[in-house]
């Protein structure tokens, strides 16, 4: 029989095994539909029952439609793939690995969900160690139909001469294929040292490092899931959040979890980590470093003690026929006393009211024969309305915006920083911060914001009774179970604070790369994570992963130009992959980089059949987007250098190197990461006949 044949009638017994899956399932499903109506009619009639009864039948309703419903949204989840693989071993059992566990009415298994310890051999044995396993097979589908099959053969020696052995390796075939909007799933194309991370006890903190196109993104969505499906019990009802560096990555991870049915995981950017507060731009890399530091906590915590601009500086009110007055300096000196407090400045009103009070009677007891005891003093101007008046506007509530906002005069920011700031990073903080409120805040600022609302305290609130006895999650709520920081080497010393705040309890997977750094001083950084994630005695362990994935040999080769000077050997990956293809070099006249851009992007759509990236500087991006403006927008992106970390494309656009390098702290590092986005094509458009020197 030809090979063809041979594959052909494989793939035939596949779509058999395929169709009574998919056949199940949809039995499964009418079940599920039929549970949540029997729930709902559950629900009418406690209506007419007596209390008691009612709350046992609302209860049983709740139960079943939450049981219901979660059922459904597992099969509704996008299924490509339901089944992907089959394990053949020595025992004759055929075992067949999935998206999610199927069982037949008699509740034989038909798929082995892929989280489950049964089916951690499809990804980890090997032909040194086959763990009984005699042939691996991948199988690919599109819809319900299977359009292929890969087979590795573990144990040669085990194989029975009616076993066929087809295909030529699923993962390099995954490698090809166009990319899209959204980053896929690779859980059938699992390697064994991804799946030892996947598969990591949930406690502590896992740390999984490697370089561009390792898989580390994917393993971390793939751990969440399997933890979830591990305990869900626990992190489930906790929850789980995934930080990433840019709202464009969290958009590009997006579909991963849901396509493995866990559609419960909060995804966040660095720059909407606080409730409430969105991130709209990006500052320069210095600007970003003075307030990515702690020295800037220390300027905050100056900030929040001076009086809000519009604070009035002197309090008169007669009493008893005298005039008691309180200068700007004794207003000051009750400030400062409160601010000394235990309280932060939120929960401090009846404190300041109570010393203002106090330092009115000083001002009556100095006059000697003041016609009123103290608690008589205390008591009548504690219940006048004029003095409530002015702790209101003498006392502010303040919110984390204000006193940014405030900031943007550079006078009261140079009374603040004292001497923690240089006149240039006063001059260059109070004009980021001049216009705060009209233009939104920065990603580095959603971290100050944060840590505002921490020094500031929250206002008291009056309680009020609510008819749900269900406890909403709060704001900034801070229990999560597990949290996931990718691109953690990114992180400042403020953002760890920030993210650290959230995880009060939880565990950890931190995904990062340190030649791919854009932080300048990564000591400080990692001072401030040690403290994020529990301090030095938290347990912890770290796995590398070496193999890139994403990058062909060629493209890599002058990625690893680029940075060979500034990293060890053993830190960078190793492009598995050849397509032949060598990085194309345009040089071109300064007015002709538009013109030269639009064409590459034409000629790399013509030879690519998914996404094409256009990777500039920060201060290229706005002219790159009109120079591809009507050019395929759903296939055509452009981000600068540091939004492109963590992405993918076919195809990639480079323009102009240097300028990456130039507006970098970090050097070479940034552009390290832009030629390392693309999977099939890579073209540089620069100005420089010598690049790469």
């Amino acid at each position: 029989m030809s090979e063809t044949s041979v594959r052909e009638a494989e793939i035939a017994v596949e779509q058999k095994h395929l169709d009574v899956v998919y056949a199940r399932v949809a039995e499964i499903r009418d079940d599920a539909e039929v549970m949540r109506t029997k729930g709902d009619q559950l629900a009418h009639g406690a209506r007419n029952e007596a209390v008691f009864e009612q709350a046992a039948m609302l209860f049983e309703r709740d139960v079943m439609v939450r049981h219901a419903t979660q059922i459904l949204r597992t099969l509704d989840a996008e299924h490509e793939g339901l089944v992907f693989g089959r394990l053949d071993s020595t025992s004759g059992e055929t075992q067949y690995v999935g998206r999610l566990g199927v069982r037949d009415g008699n509740f034989d298994n038909l798929v082995t969900d892929w989280r489950a310890p049964a089916a951690a051999p499809f990804y980890q044995a090997t032909a040194e160690y086959p763990m009984d396993v005699i042939r691996r097979r991948v199988i690919r589908s599109t819809g319900k139909n299977v359009v292929d099959i890969d087979d590795d053969l573990l144990m040669p020696d085990a194989r029975d001469e009616t076993m066929a052995v087809v295909g030529e390796g699923a993962l390099m075939a995954s490698l090809t294929r166009a990319r899209g909007e959204n980053m896929r799933d690779i859980i059938a194309t699992i390697q064994k040292e991804q799946d030892v991370a996947i598969r990591a006890p949930w406690r502590g903190v896992t740390e999984i490092t490697g370089g561009p196109g390792t898989g580390k993104t994917a393993v971390a969505l793939h751990r969440v899931a399997y933890l979830l499906y591990r305990d869900r019990r626990r992190m489930g009802g906790s929850g789980v959040l995934v930080v990433g560096p840019s709202a464009a990555f969290t958009s590009y991870i997006s579909r991963v979890l849901p396509s493995m049915g866990e559609d419960s995981v909060e995804l966040r950017s660095l720059g909407e980590v606080m409730d409430g507060t969105k991130a709209v731009r990006n500052d320069s890399a210095e600007v970003a470093a003075v307030k990515g530091s702690l020295i800037i906590r220390r300027v905050l915590k100056r900030a929040i003690r001076e009086a809000p601009a519009d604070a009035p500086d002197e309090l008169r009110i007669v009493y008893r026929g005298q005039v008691l007055k309180l200068e700007a300096r004794d207003l000051a000196a009750v400030r400062k006393a409160v601010h000394n407090g235990r309280r932060p400045p939120n929960q401090s009103r009846v404190d300041a009211a109570e010393a203002l009070l106090e330092a009115l009677w000083r001002k009556a007891d100095a006059f000697g024969d003041f016609p009123a005891s103290r608690a008589e003093l205390l008591t009548d101007l504690g219940e006048r309305l004029d003095f409530h008046r002015f702790v209101v506007v003498w006392w502010q509530l303040l919110d984390p915006i204000d006193v940014l906002a405030g900031l943007g005069d550079r006078r009261r920011l140079a009374v603040a920083a004292g001497k923690v700031l240089t006149r240039r990073q006063v001059d260059q903080l109070a004009d980021s911060w001049a216009d705060l409120r009209e233009r939104g805040p920065s990603v580095a600022d959603v971290a100050l914001l944060d840590e505002l609302r921490m020094l500031l305290g929250r206002p008291p609130r009056r309680r009020r009774r609510s008819a749900d006895h269900a406890a909403p999650r709060s704001d900034n709520y801070d229990e999560f179970a597990h949290i996931v920081v990718d691109e953690a080497q990114d992180l400042s010393p403020m953002q760890w604070r920030m993210v650290g705040r959230r995880g009060k309890y939880a565990s950890w997977t931190v995904v990062g790369d340190p030649v791919q750094s854009s932080w300048p001083d990564p000591d400080e950084a990692r001072r401030a994570r040690t403290t994020a994630l529990g301090g030095p005695s938290t347990e912890h362990r770290r796995f590398g992963l070496r193999t890139n994935y994403r990058n062909s040999a060629e493209i890599f080769a002058l990625a690893h130009r680029v940075v060979a000077d500034i990293a060890e050997e053993r830190e960078l990956p190793l492009a598995v992959r050849s397509t032949g293809q060598e990085p194309l070099i345009t040089v071109v006249e300064p007015e002709s980089v538009d013109t030269a851009v639009q064409g590459a992007v034409r000629e790399l759509l013509a030879e690519v059949q998914g996404t094409v990236g256009v990777i500039t500087s920060a201060s290229r991006v706005d002219s790159a987007r009109a120079a591809v403006a009507g050019i395929d927008a759903e296939r055509v992106k452009v981000v600068d250098g540091l939004e492109s970390k963590g992405l993918e494309y076919d195809a990639v656009v480079l323009v102009e190197p240097t300028e990456l390098v130039t507006e970098s702290l970090t050097g070479p590092r940034t552009l390290y990461v832009a030629l390392t986005r693309a999977t099939q094509r890579l073209t540089v458009v620069t100005t420089d006949p010598a690049w790469p020197a």
